[in-house]
Parts: C-alpha cells; sequence; structure tokens
C-alpha cells in the first residue's frame, strides 16, 4: 500500500480568506482520505470496484449533504465548506467525489429543494446518514447536452403514473436505494420524482468496460411501465430548470473537486522532481521541469481564487448558472492539463499504478464530459456574453 505524502498547496495565502470552521473541515476529510481512501485506491481502481466501506465513511465525515439544514440531517454548512469537501475528495479520486457529489447536489438538493415537506422528513436523514443511497436520472442513450429531448415519459392514471424510459451513464444506480428521475408528461413537460428500488420494472444494470472513474459504480436505470405514486412527484417544480438547478449545484462541486485533483498531481509531480535524478542533479533543476512546476501552481492558484469567489457569490444568493459554467470548464481542463504535464515529469513512472497520476487523468476525461460537456460550457458562456444561443 502506498503511503500519502500529500502536503496543501497555497502559494496566494488563499486559507487567510477561510474561517477557521473552514480549515477545520478540510482537515478532516483530507485526514479520511489519507487514512481510508489512499491506501485501496488503486487497487480498486484495478479491479474496477467501488469499496461500499467508503459510504459509512463518507456519512460520517459529513460530505452527504453538508449544506442542507441540521433539521433534515444535513451539516448546514456554507458553500465553501461544501467546496473543501469536494476538493479533498477529489484529491483521493474523481469517484470518490462524484458518489459524494450526486448524493448531496443531485439527490438531496432537489428534495429538499423541490420536494415537499413529507418527502424530506422521508428521504433526507437516511440520505444524510449513507443509510440510503440516491442517484440522478437526466441524461439518456440518445439525449445528452440536449436534456430537453428526453423521451423518458410518464403517463397519468389517476393515483399513480406509468413510467417508461431508460437513462445511462448513472452515478450509483447499480446500488441506489432511490434515483430522482426526471421525464416528461403528456404534455410534455418535464416533471421529477422519486423512483425507489423494488418498484415492478425497475432495474439497474451496471456499465462495465470503463477505463474511467474505475472505482465509482455507473449503471443504467431502465423503466418498463413503472407504477409511480403521485406522492413521489417532486411537487415544486415544472421544466427544464428542475434538473438544471440541481446540475448548477453539481458542476459547482466539481469546480472545486477538480483543484484536489490537479492538487495531487502537482504534489507528485513536484515531490518526485526533487528526487529522481538524472544527468547528476535532480530534474527539477532543469528549466523545463521548472517551466512545468510552475505553470502547474499559476494554473492551480487561480483556480482557487475562481473557486474561491464563485463559493462567495453562491453563498450571497448571487452566483449565475454562467458563472458556474466557466468555473467547471475551466477548472477541470486545468485539472486535465496538470496531469498531462506531471505524467512527463514522471516519465515512465507516471503510467504505473505507484503515482496517482494516470488515474486522475482517465477520471478527469470524464469529468470534462459529464454535468455539462466542455464544448457546451464554453457555448453557455459565449450565450451569456452575447445574448445568442449557438446551440439551439
Amino acid at each position: 500500500m502506498a503511503t500519502d505524502r500529500f502536503q496543501g498547496h497555497d502559494y496566494y495565502l488563499m486559507d487567510e480568506l477561510l474561517t477557521e470552521e473552514h480549515k477545520l473541515i478540510r482537515s478532516s476529510v483530507r485526514d479520511w482520505v489519507k487514512k481510508e481512501v489512499s491506501p485501496i485506491v488503486e487497487d480498486a481502481c484495478q479491479k474496477a470496484e467501488f469499496p461500499k466501506q467508503w459510504i459509512k465513511g463518507l456519512a460520517e465525515i459529513g460530505a452527504f449533504g453538508p449544506y442542507i439544514p441540521e433539521e433534515y440531517g444535513g451539516g448546514g454548512l456554507d458553500q465553501i465548506a461544501y467546496g473543501l469537501i469536494m476538493q479533498e475528495l477529489e484529491r483521493g479520486d474523481s469517484g470518490l467525489r462524484s458518489t459524494a457529489s450526486v448524493q448531496s447536489s443531485l439527490v438531496m438538493y432537489p428534495i429538499y429543494t423541490y420536494g415537499s415537506e413529507e418527502q424530506r422528513k422521508k428521504y433526507l436523514p437516511k440520505l444524510a446518514s449513507g443509510e440510503m443511497m440516491g442517484c440522478f436520472g437526466l441524461t439518456e442513450p440518445d439525449h445528452g447536452s440536449n436534456p430537453n429531448g428526453m423521451v423518458s415519459n410518464i403517463k397519468d392514471k389517476g393515483d399513480h403514473f406509468i413510467l417508461n424510459g431508460a437513462k445511462m451513464w448513472i452515478s450509483n444506480a447499480p446500488f441506489a436505494d432511490i434515483a430522482v428521475v426526471w421525464a416528461k408528461d403528456e404534455q410534455g413537460i418535464i416533471r421529477g420524482m422519486i423512483v425507489e428500488r423494488g418498484m415492478k420494472g425497475f432495474s439497474t444494470p451496471e456499465t462495465h468496460g470503463k477505463w474511467s472513474l474505475r472505482a465509482s459504480a455507473t449503471g443504467e436505470l431502465v423503466f418498463d411501465n413503472v407504477i409511480v405514486p403521485k406522492e413521489n412527484i417532486l411537487p415544486n417544480v415544472k421544466g427544464l430548470k428542475g434538473p438544471l438547478g440541481c446540475l448548477n449545484s453539481a458542476r459547482y462541486g466539481i469546480s472545486w473537486g477538480v483543484i484536489g485533483a490537479a492538487m495531487d498531481c502537482y504534489d507528485s509531480a513536484l515531490r518526485y522532481s526533487k528526487e529522481r535524478i538524472q544527468f547528476g542533479k535532480p530534474i527539477g533543476g532543469f528549466q523545463l521541469q521548472q517551466k512545468k512546476l510552475a505553470e502547474m501552481i499559476t494554473e492551480i492558484t487561480k483556480a482557487q481564487l475562481l473557486t474561491w469567489r464563485l463559493g462567495v457569490l453562491k453563498n450571497e444568493g448571487r452566483a449565475t448558472p454562467a458563472q458556474i459554467s466557466m468555473a467547471k470548464r475551466n477548472n477541470v481542463n486545468m485539472a486535465l492539463q496538470i496531469a498531462r504535464e506531471a505524467r512527463q515529469i514522471h516519465g515512465g513512472m507516471g503510467i504505473t499504478g505507484e503515482f496517482p497520476i494516470m488515474r486522475h487523468m482517465m477520471n478527469l476525461e470524464s469529468v470534462i464530459t459529464y454535468e455539462g460537456t466542455h464544448d457546451i460550457h464554453l457555448l453557455i458562456t459565449g450565450m451569456d456574453v452575447t445574448g445568442i444561443a449557438a446551440f439551439e
């Protein structure tokens, strides 16, 4: 088992902008990742398995619904605390952060924001404790970047709806107890609903053969005439703004999370550059390696400033979807480029499981696509600055 020697990197003294509570939360999550995740994550990825024991640990460190009010089992924390938790989890592995991000932003958030009081009391405490796990059904086999084209549908049958359709690329699906699903009603309006495992006609086949997010469970959601009670419909939202609101919260978490992956790659590359001797001196003494390292820490610092300011705006209720898109797109691309440069600094060792580089790189190839592709987020910014939609 590899020893986790990670040290945080704060070139612009960003910690001075954090509260003592923020730093305590970050420290507790970092310690848990070092103890419970780092020693086994490489093996889990090689086996393409999600270690189920992580669920209990994630609940114990408050990673499920950290910003959900305490009365519903959440942590009652602010958005910067949520971001720091995602950062430390993704420093461990993007698949780990995905598990927590889905539970928090794509399952607990819509139930809290769009659900009834009865739904909140029924599901949120169990989701916060990890007793119940959830997933989010939006993406379909033929509708990814254009969710409004979904074909999953519900038909009103009086005291219940009949749900038909399928979703794919769903994190947590193979073991989820509930799914927050989006489908069109008979008027073509998108509605959200809670589908429970065990409902007849509902199945969650696992997706195999992934080269990315291998320590995360991914699957499909298949609905074959599933009876959904009307009390399971989310009553307080209609239309695409429902799922997009969830995605904004998740994308915000990703913008923080990938900084963790970038810092892990940088930290490993910096240490390796000081220890690896070639031509009679550490390779960190050569100009081209210093260029890589200097650019890495510069880009990480820029991303830290971007997300901190976005966190402040989110706490104030002023963060726009376009601002969140900019941060998600910039930071994921930044992390992926740093992973690639770090791999070069490690030379051939960079492709082995002795170092985290290749694992992060493969994971980030998924993160740059899911929850809004790199190109779609660019067009969201373009639409925001010009007022013209290029993807319609």
